[in-house]
């Protein structure tokens, strides 16, 4: 196991095409944060020549090999200070004269390897090729290193085929723009694979974009280890790669839990075409068309009485009606309880199941709601769909926590449900902790994640506000949920997410329900989250195809599911 050392995130701002201003700079910084004890210092995307370039014509002057002179530059100081660098780069391939966006790992032995942006941003196709390398997970005398530019964090199969690759640290450099920072895309990825990210964002102005800084390091939980705001600079702090190897998420072993014999999905593309036409090809299952509509979610605490449970139920479900929702997702197990499910586990012919399908009919609302159910000599932790006038729709949880494993078996098979306002995935509590499964729903078409839950630990975290001047709606000021990572999953998804917890202060479950909206770069945010005095919320939707034949509503056309790139996924389906 390698020892801990320590690690330094730079902040800078690059001038556009001042090359040798630019390098001297970034040298200057290195060296400072290796005086200062970094053993690994990571440097911002595009760092030596600045981000925002018109075309190739345009960029061709400062494009360089790897090896070549810029790296000769930070191998030199790499082996006069015994450190590890990463350098963010437009690099050409002088056996094609291809140009990428380039990340480039250099020890005291020289270069050690190189990353090419994969998955690109708007401003990448004007000069770069998409990458051609993979996502490599490079062995270090630190410890295993995975490099991953800007907008490839944005879906989730990357820093997985990190955590998949052994990764002790991902290390994330940016042109970040458009939110606050530390962004809650950082923090997910680190949080959900349980290693490090050390993140190295540019600040300031180029060409009217504002990005962001924010610059940090995250450690496996998800917490802020440094972080600084605004200007050109270092953070440091230690990385502990043993902590890293633990991959562990709320005590329980992320690796473990997956369930890749279930995740062939992963390897297609469904909305490379027409959701409408792909969708409803030879007329099987075609896509709901969707309208606007208003979810809810409500969070109580159960008890071990179906009857006081379905009495809060019902109650709920009245309440939620009367706000004028189309549909309402209660908490996972909330009409059996969460103290010994299988002795209180029940199937859909119990009375209660009845009295919940009349108050569904009479209100002519969707209802989602977990319970333990008996399967013949089986047990469950499920998820029930209850619609107008059909028959009940079951999920059965996928990915068991260890406390699941002590009673239920797990479910075999992904559900969605179609709504005339939508298609709807369901998962179960620690389900939506696991990336790959949402990802597979988002696939399939659902427009609407529904995840009743039970999740104690810690799932969000605040921010002081920033003193980066963001232009209008984008907020800066402090704020109390900026992360939630039940909000990046549907955004990552582009699908609404109606996430309902347990909220029991004395047994450490804290609620924080909320429907969230498909796009976490839209401000305000189209959300609504339960609190203390709003057990209930609810949020208006819209899940129709707008636009003419091609959909333009990103719940529909879903962005982010689109430009993932399957090709290099296949590590995520081996058993």
């Amino acid at each position: 196991m390698p020892a801990s050392f320590t690690a330094a995130a730079v902040q800078f701002e690059p001038q556009l095409a001042m090359k040798e201003r630019n390098l001297a700079a970034l040298l200057a910084l290195a060296r400072d944060a290796a005086d200062d004890g970094a053993s690994l210092i990571v440097l911002p995307e595009m760092g030596t020549t600045g981000y925002c370039w018109h075309d190739r014509q345009e960029v061709a002057p400062h494009v360089e090999p790897v090896p070549g002179p810029t790296t000769e530059r930070f191998s030199q100081l790499a082996a006069e200070r015994g450190v590890y660098l990463l350098v963010g780069m437009p690099e050409v391939d002088p056996a094609t004269n291809l140009y990428y966006n380039s990340a480039v790992l250099i020890g005291p032995q020289g270069v050690i390897g190189t990353h090419r942006k994969t998955h690109p941003y708007i401003s990448e196709p004007k000069w770069a090729a998409s990458g051609n390398l993979g996502h490599q997970v490079f062995e270090t005398p630190l410890g295993r290193l995975c490099l991953l530019i800007c907008m490839d964090i944005h879906f989730v199969e990357t820093a997985r085929l990190a955590a998949l690759g052994g990764a002790d640290v991902i290390c994330h450099i940016s042109n970040w723009l458009a939110e606050r920072t530390p962004a809650p895309y950082w923090i997910n990825r680190a949080f959900e694979n349980g290693c490090y990210l050390v993140e190295s964002n540019r600040w300031g102005l180029e060409r009217g974009v504002q990005f962001s800084g924010g610059s940090c390091i995250i450690g496996p939980e998800g917490d802020i280890l440094a972080c600084l705001d605004r200007g050109d600079g270092y953070v440091l702090a230690e990385i502990d790669p043993a902590r890293a190897r633990a991959r562990t998420l709320w005590g329980e072993p992320i690796m473990a839990r997956r369930r890749p014999e279930l995740y062939a999905e992963l390897m297609t593309n469904t909305f490379a075409w027409n959701p409408r036409d792909f969708f409803g090809l030879y007329g099987h299952e075609p896509m709901p068309d969707g309208r606007p509509a208003r979810l809810a979610v409500a969070e109580f605490a159960p008890t071990d009485r179906i009857a006081g449970n379905l009495a809060s139920m019902l109650e709920l479900a009245g309440r939620a009606s009367a706000t004028g929702a189309d549909l309402l997702v209660l908490p996972e197990l909330c009409l059996t309880g969460l103290k010994d499910p299988a002795a209180h586990a029940v199937d859909c012919s119990d009375p209660a199941f009845a009295a919940l399908q009349a108050a569904v009919d009479k209100d002519g609302l969707c209802l989602v709601f977990g319970f333990a159910e008996r399967r013949g000599a089986l047990f469950h932790n499920s998820a029930a769909c209850l619609r107008p006038g059909q028959a009940p729709v079951l999920y059965r949880k996928i990915h068991l926590t260890g406390e699941d494993e002590a009673w239920a078996s797990a479910g075999e098979d992904w559900v969605c449900v179609d709504t005339d306002f939508g298609r709807i995935g369901l998962l179960v509590g620690f389900d939506a902790s696991i990336p790959e499964a949402g990802r597979i729903l988002a696939l399939r078409g659902a427009d609407i994640l529904a995840c009743p839950a039970a999740v104690k630990g810690r799932f969000h975290a605040a921010h002081a506000g920033t003193q980066i001047t963001q232009p209008d709606p984008i907020p800066t000021g402090p704020d109390p949920m900026h992360w939630h990572q039940y909000r990046v999953r549907g955004g990552e998804n582009n699908c609404y997410f109606a996430f309902a917890n347990v909220v029991d202060a004395q047994e450490g479950y804290p609620g924080l329900s909320g429907v969230f909206g498909p796009d976490t770069f839209a401000f305000p945010r189209q959300e609504a989250i339960a609190g203390p005095n709003d057990p209930l919320v609810s949020c208006a939707v819209d899940t129709r195809h707008v636009g003419g034949p091609y959909p333009t509503h990103v719940v529909r056309r879903k962005d982010l599911v689109l430009m993932r790139q399957p090709h290099f996924y296949e590590a995520l389906v081996r058993p």
